[in-house]
């Protein structure tokens, strides 16, 4: 493992939201104001109380309360900055994770490693945790020890030579501690790998197991990997107790020194109060600061680096091929999580029949995850061929269809729908309870109740489910209305964990309000949306619109297409002239909704 690629990892997101480390710099400022103020708020109240100036006493205690109100506001907002800059990690931890499951399962007979994946994605939530630890225990000792440090030399700066040496000290001996404690951290993870996959072995072999008579040997394998597992976190414990030696050095030995210098001190016209205030800085803040810097770097940095290591052992990113056409991206990804849901077109051409006209020609396009997408043309252009292709349902005549970098077609039928789902206009509702209806795509995962209620408020069913009397209510698909059964499609559809979500005219049965509140819903569902649209308000409210012309496909944003298409001018006017109550028919040339 180079060590520039993990620190790579690490620093991406803070070098791709230079204005989200910004803030966080300043608004740690802020949480360190406290460490600022206290040495001189406590030196000044004790001279004023000395003098018997009570006011001005209370006046500097007063400041140092605001300074701990300021601090605790700058705490609260530091910690929202963090977590914009952790959770892309995570993101992007995740996605090399499950790329490097499926590349090691491409062209083998053995299934997905779905273990290995279940346990590498418990360490990229380590990851996560232990760099936002990392992050936040840095940025305290720095702003917290440099406010304090400020605060001292600029209080009594003859306190300098009994301070700084013994806080280098205690740095150097939390950096030598380090690589012990790595190795020790190492053994820990790699041995809980260990443990859960013996474990899980055994478990899954326990028929046989039993049959063989094994059970001893079993448990006495099983027993030994637990023995050592034990043994690691003793160790490690063993080496992270020595750092208590950090706080020592850099904590109490100053406050010893300075104590033993007072006297000589006061002989040279230090006032006591000053020098309270001094032992103030280095009893309170100095030594806080050196205790979470070397109970959060220590064990949270180890954790971190070992973690990762793992992490990128074990994942390996697809490298992605050059695309010379039609390109839609989306900056970043939906919420700050990339669920997967990445869909290129590879020069895919199709027609029905051998003989026919293709309808879709030579189509290259990137689909980013995230992405909000709408497809406009007139009728039989091939939108909904189109539709169908990127679902998987039809094959093209040539080219090629990636999710996930996998061709869709190498996905078996019946993984597909935890891939992709696709709302076609002629919703299908069967007979059955409502509730039997909108969760049929989470059979092996039902979702909780406040799941179901927060997907029905979010696509617009709730209405339909109190009339009908609940989830529960036996429905009969010819009772209901086609948009009805459009928005019972739309909840199963919202339900599921597919990360790409076609809707095919899913919404013509629908008003427009209610449109919009469901493709309001999808776009920010996690995941790729592509909307087959049959309104001009589908295309504005998509970030990119894809132009089927039946030559050339067009892709880019409404104002740049209005300018550069033809088609794409011609179906906005319709659409507006359509949308006028006042406007007459619309010709049977004009292109079709």
């Amino acid at each position: 493992m180079k060590r520039g690629e993990r620190y790579a990892v690490l620093t991406r997101s803070l070098r791709h939201r230079p204005r989200d480390v910004a803030w966080l710099a300043a608004w740690s400022a802020v949480e360190a104001l406290p460490a600022l103020v206290s040495g001189w708020a406590i030196a000044e109240a004790i001279s004023h109380f000395l003098a018997g100036r009570t006011a001005g006493a209370f006046g500097w205690l007063s400041l140092l309360a605001l300074a701990a109100l300021a601090g605790a506001c700058g705490t609260r907002q530091a910690t929202v900055r963090l977590g914009a800059l952790v959770e892309p990690l995570r993101d992007e931890l995740v996605g090399r994770i499950v790329a490097g499951a499926l590349a090691s399962s491409m062209g083998t007979a053995k299934p997905p490693d779905t273990d290995a994946v279940a346990r590498m994605t418990h360490q990229a939530e380590i990851v996560r945790d232990s760099f936002a630890s990392v992050l936040s225990v840095a940025r305290r000792f720095v702003f917290t020890a440099g406010s304090t440090l400020i605060g001292l030399f600029t209080l009594v700066p003859s306190v300098f030579p009994y301070v700084i040496p013994p806080l280098a000290a205690s740095v150097l001996i939390l950096r030598l501690l380090l690589r012990p404690f790595a190795a020790r951290q190492r053994r820990l993870v790699i041995g809980e790998e260990l443990v859960a996959n013996s474990a899980a072995k055994a478990v899954s072999g326990l028929r046989d197991v039993t049959a063989c008579g094994a059970e001893d040997l079993v448990l006495a394998g099983l027993s030994d990997r637990i023995t050592e597992q034990a043994e690691a976190v003793r160790s490690v414990a063993r080496v992270g107790s020595a750092r208590v030696l950090c706080i020592a050095a850099g904590g109490w030995l100053p406050l010893l020194l300075v104590l033993a210098a007072t006297p000589s001190m006061v002989r040279h016209g230090i006032a006591p109060a000053r020098i309270i205030g001094a032992i103030a800085y280095i009893s309170g803040s100095l030594r806080g600061a050196l205790s979470t810097l070397s109970q959060g770097v220590g064990a949270g940095l180890v954790r971190l680096l070992v973690t990762l290591d793992r992490i990128l052992e074990a994942s390996t990113m697809p490298t992605t091929p050059a695309v010379d056409s039609v390109s839609v991206h989306r900056p970043g990804t939906h919420g700050g999580q990339d669920v997967g849901g990445n869909l290129r077109l590879r020069g895919v051409t199709f027609g029905y029949g051998r003989y026919a006209e293709p309808i879709i020609r030579d189509l290259s396009i990137d689909i980013a995850s995230g992405t909000h997408l709408a497809i406009v043309g007139p009728s039989g252009i091939g939108k909904s061929s189109l539709a169908c292709l990127v679902a998987g349902m039809l094959e093209p005549t040539a080219g090629e269809i990636l999710l996930d970098g996998v061709p869709i077609a190498r996905y078996p039928a019946r993984s597909l729908p935890q891939k992709r789902v696709l709302i076609p206009q002629e919703a299908y509702v069967f007979a059955g309870t409502l509730a039997e209806n909108i969760q049929y795509l989470r059979d092996a995962d039902q979702p909780a109740d406040w799941e179901v209620d927060a997907a029905a408020d979010a696509v617009g069913l709730g209405p339909l489910v109190s009339r009908l009397g609940g989830y529960q209510a036996i429905i009969n698909p010819v009772g209901l209305s086609a948009g009805e059964r459009q928005l019972i499609a739309l909840t199963r559809a919202y339900l599921s964990r597919a990360p790409v979500a076609i809707l095919d005219e899913a919404t013509c049965h629908l008003d427009a309000a209610a449109e919009q509140r469901a493709e309001a819903a999808f776009a920010r569902r996690p995941g790729t949306l592509i909307v087959v649209a049959h309104r001009i308000s589908s295309a504005l409210r998509a970030e990119r619109i894809l132009v089927l012309d039946g030559n050339q496909a067009q892709a880019g944003e409404h104002e740049s297409l209005l300018a550069g298409s033809a088609m794409y001018r011609e179906l906005v006017g319709y659409w507006m002239a359509a949308s006028r109550p006042d406007t007459a028919p619309a010709p049977a040339s004009a292109p079709a909704r």
